[in-house]
């Protein structure tokens, strides 16, 4: 697979010379941010930062596109589903009733459900892109280093960089397995109607699975003969010191998340409210 999905790609950019620890803790901060706001005006101007950052990274959007619109597909059909069950959720959030138009029965759509959805997805749209970003513009080795620098235990920190280079290795599995079951004649191509490639998406996946394990007891078993784990901390061969950039980056997310914080609770309600 020439361009694994959610796998480290290596560009000269800021971004890209941030520690895995300061990405790490951007990212939380980030994230935290995004979900305790509802304030409108802080999510667009987040949302416009992180464009700013994947310009900043000088990743692709085709590099990463398969995965957005994956997600995308997810996030409209949870807000589909947002509205079935809870049609007047904004209703009682904002306090007041802005009927658009009727749809059936005592159904309608309303000016504060679709602000109250439309602030529900810009928080997806705020925090995957940047999640995404976090995980392809960090090198796994040096994002483990990072961790056990920051306090966390190496062996938990060596797992997670694991799990991150193991992406890639998947994805080249189900290829070649696809790949290998295709020549024997199974049809997964457009060809075949939608409810048949998935029943033979079965054939992909089992193999695949076994193959999963039988890594996970190759690299444990090659870990525990090299004594993996047997002494209380280890040298890391790509551990970085925070620089300059690093500490611009934490002065900046932290004025971001407690500036955020202020904004959304100094009037005692954590939602922008434009229709009082």
């Amino acid at each position: 697979m020439n361009n694994p999905m959610l796998s480290y790609i290596s560009k000269d950019s800021f971004i890209h010379d941030l520690t895995g620890a300061t990405k790490l803790i951007f990212f939380v901060l980030w994230s935290t941010t995004a979900m305790v706001t509802y304030d409108t005006r802080i999510l667009l101007a987040m949302f416009l930062m992180g464009i700013l950052c994947f310009k900043v990274s000088k990743i692709a959007f085709k590099q990463v596109s398969f995965v957005l619109y994956f997600i995308l597909f997810f996030m409209l059909f949870n807000s589909l589903m947002t509205f079935i069950f809870a049609p007047y959720q904004g209703v009682e959030i904002y306090g007041t009733r802005h009927i658009l138009f009727h749809i059936f029965g005592n159904i309608s759509i309303t000016a504060e459900q679709l602000f109250y959805q439309f602030n529900i997805n810009l928080k997806y749209f705020t925090v995957i892109p940047v999640g995404i970003l976090f995980i392809v513009t960090t090198n796994p080795s040096e994002f483990a280093a990072s961790l056990n620098k920051i306090g966390v235990n190496y062996k938990i920190a060596y797992s997670v960089a694991i799990a991150l280079r193991y992406i890639p290795d998947v994805q080249r599995d189900y290829q070649d397995i696809s790949f290998a079951q295709q020549a024997r004649g199974l049809e997964l191509s457009n060809k075949q109607n939608l409810w048949k490639r998935i029943v033979n998406s079965v054939s992909i996946l089992m193999p695949l699975i076994f193959s999963s394990l039988n890594r996970i007891e190759v690299i444990s078993s090659a870990m525990e003969l090299r004594g993996f784990g047997s002494k209380n901390y280890r040298t890391w061969y790509n551990a970085r010191n925070f620089e300059m950039r690093d500490y611009i980056t934490f002065i900046f997310i932290g004025i971001l998340f407690f500036g955020s914080l202020f904004i959304t609770f100094h009037d005692g309600n954590r939602f922008y409210n434009p229709f009082l």
